[in-house]
């Protein structure tokens, strides 16, 4: 007998529901959100189970890394296509989730999800907590740029490392001011000195990757985006072709075609946004900062010439993301090819 799980996983419990080929319910329950209370519920029927299937959430990597290790056949499923599927169901409750999802593995009408390995859960997490730090930071310093302007001060340009040095300067003669700001000068301080130990550590981890030695070989790719984009593909091996990459990262135009009409939108922006922003920012710097030139950069600055500087750089944006996938299958480094200066260059 071939059996279907559907499993709804809330922060404390999860709804379980158990399916045979014909649609009839075996069991539905409860259990608590851990795998050894989940399995346990599942064990009287190991033997027939045939497929578990986990919609997309913060616990569904953990769980499925559990449920996968215990011998089962764990799927995680795609988020916005489970919903729809679930949304034709007049009363929404985990239990009816739950089933749902089990209704969806029995007719094959679901889209599994790639689940990240943990080396990549763990790249993800040093970059999402660098970037949480550094927007924390950057907030501060704004907030004490606005508290001393309503007063008349002006930080104006200054770097980073003189910052601090800038607002004391500003508020020695306004010990009134300092007893505000002085308290988020130190919290920015102390942001300051931990996203310095994030950035070693980012900076150490991409010097002794491989992949992350290829992807830096690219001008304008440093270490934090080398991470990012390992960190999101994972595993090369699950694009058939490297052009499929930007669409799964959100840099693909979107498209609607209907009767006669037939247009193409901005980007869909549907993929992971930190990878994102992070090829735009080193396709930005391809253009306009790095001095050595390479095919790739000659044909995004003619490129700027005719559609703009903006078009330009998610077009190079988009041309690194195949880029990268293909000398991560190739192993070669990054070939700059032929180009030259293009005259008049904007």
């Amino acid at each position: 007998m071939s059996l279907f799980v559907g499993l709804d996983i809330s922060l404390k419990k999860t709804s379980i529901c158990i399916l045979d080929a014909q649609g009839v319910s075996i069991f539905q329950g409860t259990a608590l959100s851990e795998p050894a209370a989940i399995m346990e519920k599942l064990s009287r029927w190991r033997e027939d189970i045939v497929l578990v299937g986990i919609e997309a959430c913060p616990l569904s990597e953990w769980l499925h890394a559990a449920l996968t290790t215990s011998g089962y056949d764990a799927r995680c499923l795609e988020t916005r296509h489970t919903q729809r599927f679930l949304s034709t169901r007049p009363n929404k409750t985990d239990r009816n989730d739950a089933h749902g999802i089990a209704t969806m593995l029995r007719l094959g009408h679901f889209k599994p999800v790639h689940v990240k390995s943990r080396e990549a859960q763990l790249l993800r997490a040093l970059l999402t907590g660098r970037r949480q730090v550094m927007d924390a930071m950057l907030r501060i310093e704004n907030t004490i740029r606005g508290l001393l302007r309503v007063q008349g001060m002006k930080i104006g340009v200054v770097h980073r490392n003189r910052y601090s040095e800038r607002v004391m300067v500003l508020c020695e003669d306004d010990p009134a001011v300092l007893v505000a700001v002085a308290p988020l000068l130190a919290a920015r301080d102390t942001m300051r000195d931990q996203l310095r130990k994030l950035d070693l550590s980012v900076a150490r981890q991409a010097r002794h990757d491989p992949i992350c030695a290829l992807f830096m070989s690219i001008p304008g790719i440093g270490p934090i985006t080398a991470l990012a984009y390992k960190a999101t593909i994972d595993d090369p091996q699950r694009f058939a072709k490297s052009k499929s990459v930007p669409a799964h990262l959100g840099l693909t135009p979107k498209v609607y075609q209907s009767g006669e009409i037939d247009r193409s939108g901005r980007i869909s922006k549907s993929g992971d946004h930190l990878l994102r922003h992070l090829l735009t920012k080193a396709a930005a710097s391809m253009l306009m900062r790095t001095s050595k030139w390479c095919a790739l950069k000659h044909w995004g600055v003619k490129l700027a010439g005719k559609i703009g500087m903006g078009k330009a750089v998610v077009a190079v944006a988009r041309k690194m993301a195949i880029i990268m996938h293909a000398m991560w299958l190739t192993g070669e480094v990054f070939r700059f090819g032929s180009g030259e200066p293009v005259p008049n260059t904007p």
